[in-house]
């Protein structure tokens, strides 16, 4: 009998125990029904690309598991609790997952499952309606965090990855009294005072400028953690200064960008009510056709404020051409629309007319 100590936790629902095991051990003793198997089982069908996720994950060198996961323990299990420690038989299935089948799966997906020890609570004598109860509190009374508050957290790493390098721009523009975010990035996903036109959060603005730097942010976080080299990739045209540790070429890029943006739209930047140019859909458009006015500039030897303020008079006055406006009523505020004004940007770009759209 493999003997574990254990900490006594009695709540309303009665009394259950928190303890630890060897991820290994936890490997062989739990089991996870699938109510596509059991009708009486709580698990879902599993998702191969969160294991594979979490697989990934355990190759972190900091990688982390503080959620302890929840085993009902099967009726006629061999188990024995007395004053000090818990007993029980380590051949044998000690009881079903309530909670964390994918952490489970994906640890031993991983070649670190000897590496975990895994906190466990031990649930005793859970009718199938006490397992489903369980099950629907801990998986529908979890919050989903603010992605703006996520990022801001990455400010607390003293590693480098494109999230960090990203939040860091996007505070740096939005202090900047020369950016024309200045004051108008909602930091943690809400409107701080006095900023009457913020139009943009943070959350937005990074997820966003990930896609100039990165197609897999966590696989290069892992890597920088690591201490190993970032593949470049010519398709990502912010991602040479990112790897080269050139944060201030990407922050001036994209101050010169939006200046010239703002120059050439002055009266629809400020009014967000009205306009899209400075919202969601019109940023993340800009973004999705930076590539192309990149490649162009640099073949003009030019990242200026002029040269992209020159880019937008251009693509301004082909909207008046085509008789349409950066307005609700003309681009909704989904992916296709996105799209759809990303490729009028493009298509605005003289010297690159037809070349470069985007499916």
């Amino acid at each position: 009998m493999k003997k574990i100590k254990y900490l006594k936790i009695d709540q309303p629902i009665g009394t259950f125990y928190l303890t630890s095991m060897e991820s290994s051990t936890l490997a062989r003793i739990a089991t996870v029904e699938r109510r596509n198997e059991n009708p009486d089982a709580v698990q879902r069908e599993q998702s191969g690309a969160r294991i594979k996720e979490i697989a990934k994950y355990c190759s972190e060198p900091d990688a982390t598991f503080p959620t302890p996961i929840i085993i009902a323990v099967k009726e006629n299990a061999d188990v024995r609790i007395d004053e000090d420690f818990i007993s029980y038989n380590e051949d044998e299935i000690l009881g079903e997952v309530i909670d964390g089948q994918h952490r489970l799966e994906g640890l031993k997906a991983s070649n670190y499952l000897s590496k975990f020890q895994m906190p466990v609570v031990l649930m005793f004598d859970l009718y199938p309606s006490q397992k489903a109860y369980v099950f629907s509190i801990v998986n529908s009374k979890q919050v989903r965090v603010n992605m703006s508050l996520i990022y801001d957290l990455f400010a607390l790493s003293n590693t480098r990855s494109p999230y960090k390098t990203c939040h860091e721009t996007a505070r740096a523009l939005n202090k900047d009294t020369e950016s024309p975010f200045f004051n108008r990035l909602k930091m943690l996903g809400k409107k701080e005072e006095n900023q009457d036109l913020a139009s943009l959060s943070q959350g937005t603005f990074i997820k966003y400028l990930l896609e100039l730097i990165t197609k897999n942010p966590d696989e290069d976080t892992r890597r920088l953690k690591k201490e190993e080299l970032l593949e470049p990739n010519l398709d990502l045209v912010l991602r040479k200064y990112f790897i080269n540790d050139q944060d201030t070429v990407i922050f001036k890029i994209i101050l010169n960008l939006f200046n010239g943006v703002k120059d050439a739209f002055p009266e629809e930047w400020d009014n967000p009510k009205k306009y899209i140019i400075s919202k969601p859909i019109g940023f993340g458009s800009v973004i999705k056709a930076y590539p192309t006015i990149h490649k162009l500039g640099v073949e003009q030897n030019k990242l200026t404020r002029e040269y992209f303020k020159n880019i937008f008079i251009d693509f301004k006055d082909f909207m008046k051409s085509q008789k349409t406006e950066l307005t609700s009523e003309f681009f909704g505020s989904n992916e296709q629309a996105r799209t759809k004004l990303a490729n009028l940007i493009i298509e605005s770009i003289k010297p690159a007319a037809n070349k470069g759209y985007i499916q």
